[in-house]
């Protein structure tokens, strides 16, 4: 174990070093730091920002300057993870969209998300799920509640599942 005394030679006498300590950092750069390394939702920041022992005026002075300098944008943020969701991942469009208010986001900004027409997408999305937990052969209806489950559209799910059924291998 190595001991932070050290011998004074000009006085004779021993010294503790003292580590110098860091200033606090404010509310706006602890967002920032927190920012640099995740993309977070207003609601999720504040969040954050409280449980590290922030005050409400100091969160708010924080979060409306990285709302001014456009280092905060819930919308954009928000459709930046849905499209991402969207593109990359077998979940339903409710599932995602569950996600993204669980994650802080407004239900108006994530149902603006929302494209019209999602059948296909969710149709090959339900494929890619009976495909990863399924046999071809398993019981129809054990199918069609798993998907239902998950929140896959009702018209979108029997029809993934009667072609992954009829499909050939």
């Amino acid at each position: 174990m190595r001991s932070n005394t050290y011998w004074n030679s000009a006085t004779g006498e021993a010294e503790t070093a003292q580590k110098p300590r860091k200033p606090a950092k404010t509310a706006l750069v602890a967002a920032v730091d927190i920012l640099a390394r995740q993309e977070y939702s207003s609601a999720k920041l504040r969040e954050k920002l409280a449980r590290k022992g922030y005050t409400d005026e100091e969160i708010d002075a924080a979060l409306a300057r990285l709302v001014e300098k456009h280092y905060l944008d819930d919308a954009a943020a928000c459709q930046r993870q849905f499209d991402y969701l969207y593109h990359e991942s077998r979940q339903s469009v409710r599932q995602i969209c569950l996600k993204l208010q669980q994650r802080g986001f407004a239900r108006a900004d994530v149902q603006a998300c929302v494209p019209q027409d999602n059948y296909e997408r969710e149709k090959a999305a339900a494929m890619r799920t009976l495909a990863l937990k399924y046999k071809r052969t398993a019981d129809k209806q054990k199918m069609l509640a798993s998907l239902y489950r998950s929140g896959f559209d009702n018209s979108a799910l029997r029809d993934a599942v009667e072609t992954y059924i009829n499909e050939e291998v």
